[in-house]
């Protein structure tokens, strides 16, 4: 399906049919929202030049927002896209998104935080694979109890045991990726669970027929920073035994 902007995606969520993205970059930063297979903007809403949108997650009618460096996560009216708020915010944001019952960030590093709805720090998960450290954890989604992350400077999604970190599945999402040469900040990054049962199911994990069908079990949306397309998708576990040294390279090369 189309990119509505091509943005420099740092957040991708959906409910239905209505999809919300980040985008970020000093001075272009926003906030959109639009229907899915829509080919331009419902709505957007800008971010001060001073901050570089991230993750978003949505919490009830509540849209956080992070910012990179700025310390300050946005909430917004879901329904209105109006700023209802600031508040202070520990570490660097990626991405964040919304569990059971509360809110799991990431940022950049193998580390993800458990939060409160109010973005309050209760607890760090040490993400690992095999005992081994999983870097670059990117903008997140949470689907049937588990936290799938992209993984910057890989084509790989690590699906995570929210309680122990240990990462449960890797899905590997080339045949979903888009072809960029000559630039390198147009990686995939952008993912959302769609609505219906969650968890990797039986299908394969490319690119649908054009415009929006009806979610199945496990399926997602995928996109990258300026891509032309957002593609539904259904994951699958990687079979291949590189797929872990695939994964633990992320930021480490």
């Amino acid at each position: 399906m189309a990119h509505p902007g091509r943005g420099f995606t740092q957040g991708l969520i959906a409910d239905g049919e209505t999809v919300w993205e980040s985008t970020g970059l000093y001075g272009q930063s926003a906030l959109c929202r639009y229907p899915l297979g829509s080919d331009r903007p419902e709505q957007r809403a800008g971010l001060p030049a001073e901050l570089f949108g991230e993750g978003i997650c949505r919490s009830g009618d509540v849209i956080w927002q992070l910012t990179w460096r700025e310390r300050v996560a946005l909430r917004w009216d879901a329904g209105t896209l109006e700023l209802t708020g600031r508040v202070p915010y520990n570490r660097e944001g990626w991405g964040i998104c919304a569990a059971d019952g509360y809110l799991v960030t990431s940022d950049g590093t193998s580390e993800l935080v458990r939060r409160d709805l109010d973005l309050a720090p209760q607890a760090v998960i040490y993400v690992r694979l095999a005992g081994r450290r999983v870097l670059g954890l990117n903008d997140l989604a949470w689907s049937a109890g588990t936290i799938w992350a992209n993984v910057a400077g890989t084509h790989y999604l690590a699906g995570i045991d929210p309680d122990s970190g240990e990462v449960t599945d890797i899905v590997d999402a080339r045949p979903a990726a888009e072809r960029h040469p000559g630039d390198p900040q147009a990686i995939m990054n952008g993912i959302a669970a769609l609505p219906g049962p969650g968890g990797p199911g039986p299908g394969g994990p490319g690119p649908r027929e054009p415009g929006p069908r009806e979610p199945g079990p496990g399926e997602f949306l995928l996109t990258g920073k300026g891509w032309r397309s957002i593609r539904q998708v259904r994951l699958k576990p990687a079979r291949e035994g590189s797929a872990r040294q695939r994964l633990l390279a992320g930021l480490s090369h």
